[in-house]
Formats: C-alpha cells, sequence, structure tokens
C-alpha cells in the first residue's frame, strides 16, 4: 500500500532529524571554542565542559539547545519533527482505517498524538525565551511534560490497536517488530511512573539530565521501529 511506504518515510526522517538536531546542538555547547571569533560565537550560558549526558548527566537538553546559534538548529529542527509527527499519525489512521472498520477506538492515537506534536511545537517556539516569572516557567515545563505524556499515550494506544489486529494484517508487517514496540513502550511506561518521585523532587541533578536524554532516544526510537515494523510494498 502506498499509505505504508508514507509511513515508513516519515517515521524514520522522525526518528533522524531530531537525533541529529539534538546532538549536533551537544556537539556545538560542548566544542564551543571552535566557534570562538566568529559570528557562530556560543553563548556563555550554552558552553558545556565535555560530557556524555546520556552517561553522567553533566548538561541539561534544555541548556545545551536554549542558546544562540544552538536554538537555530533545536527550533527548526523540533519544529519540522512536529509537523512530520502530524503527517505520520494522520497516515497511520488512514491505513488502519482501511485495514480495520473500528474506527472509533483508532481516533484516540490519533487525537494524541496530534496533540503531542502540537506541545512539541510550543515547547520549541517558547524554548530560550527568558522572563523572570514562575508562572512562564511552569508553563514552559507543562509544555514539554504535556508532549511527553500525549507521545507515550498516542505510542500505547496505537500498539494496543496494532495488537488486537495483527492477525489480520500478517502479511504487511513484522511481527518480532511488534513485540520489541511493546516492550519500548513498556519500559517507557514504567520509567516514567517510577521516576515520578524523583523528577518532582529538588535534587538528584545529574540523575534527571541523563534521563531526559535518554528517555528522548526512546520516545523517538518507537519510529525507528515502525519503519522496519511495516513492509516495504
Amino acid at each position: 500500500m502506498e499509505k505504508i511506504n508514507q509511513i515508513r518515510i516519515l517515521s524514520i526522517w522522525i526518528f533522524i532529524l531530531p537525533i541529529v538536531a539534538l546532538n549536533l546542538c551537544l556537539f556545538i555547547a560542548v566544542n564551543y571554542i571552535l566557534f570562538e571569533g566568529t559570528v557562530f560565537e556560543v553563548d556563555q550560558i550554552g558552553r558545556s565542559a565535555f560530557t556524555i549526558p546520556y552517561i553522567d548527566g553533566g548538561v541539561s537538553i534544555s541548556r545545551t539547545a536554549r542558546t544562540y546559534p544552538t536554538y537555530l538548529i533545536f527550533k527548526p529542527g523540533m519544529i519540522i519533527t512536529a509537523v512530520l509527527l502530524v503527517k505520520y499519525w494522520m497516515a497511520t489512521n488512514v491505513l488502519i482505517r482501511n485495514i480495520c472498520s473500528e474506527t472509533n477506538k483508532i481516533k484516540n492515537f490519533l487525537l494524541f498524538g496530534i496533540l503531542s506534536a502540537i506541545f512539541l511545537i510550543f515547547h520549541s517556539i517558547f524554548l530560550g525565551i527568558s522572563f523572570e516569572n514562575d508562572l512562564y516557567k511552569f508553563f514552559r515545563r507543562f509544555l514539554i511534560l504535556g508532549f511527553i505524556i500525549f507521545e507515550i499515550v498516542a505510542q500505547t494506544l496505537l500498539v494496543i490497536t496494532l495488537f488486537k489486529i495483527k492477525n489480520t494484517i500478517y502479511k504487511l508487517i513484522n511481527k518480532k517488530v511488534l513485540i520489541l514496540k511493546i516492550l519500548l513502550v513498556s519500559i517507557l511506561v514504567i520509567v516514567a511512573l517510577t521516576s515520578l518521585p524523583i523528577l518532582v523532587s529538588s535534587g538528584y541533578t545529574h540523575f534527571k539530565h541523563a534521563l531526559e536524554w535518554n528517555y528522548f532516544i526512546g520516545v523517538v526510537l518507537f519510529y525507528l521501529l515502525t519503519f522496519f515494523f511495516w513492509r516495504k510494498s
């Protein structure tokens, strides 16, 4: 089906684009000295000592992405990713509706998927805008939290739907990848719930930073699996 090829293309770009943008921002933040004396000189706040945040949590995603020049990469990258997410969820909805007549449950993952994309767009827009206001800081955290929650809910609902109709679409999918998708979503949900007490506490800064980097990878890894899940038609 044409929709399958479209979904595969969208999913691989949803995986690649944010990964490249995020790690390019990290590279610039850590190697800021390379840009000294150029028009791309890194803002003081965005500079970081050498770190592998996936392991040591030495720097947050926000710090590497919210200042000049890294926001020139991060913001467009995330906004384009969000647009691709909307296209992905709409294409997936159309595909499954063509396969399965139970449309009353299918609309749920589409709704949450689009909401996650909208929250990602607003988070990208407001990232780096500084106001010494507690309400604004809460709003910014609310946006990124909303993106994560809606994205995980959308992924979970989609996986449940796919599992229910797996016997109908068995010729179109790789069942082993479906198992991997189920495991990934389960891990994301469990990690989110078990980490909640630490996330709302005032300490554990490095743990929080490492968690956000790895959790982001986990969220977009879902789309890499999607690329291998649907068989090329």
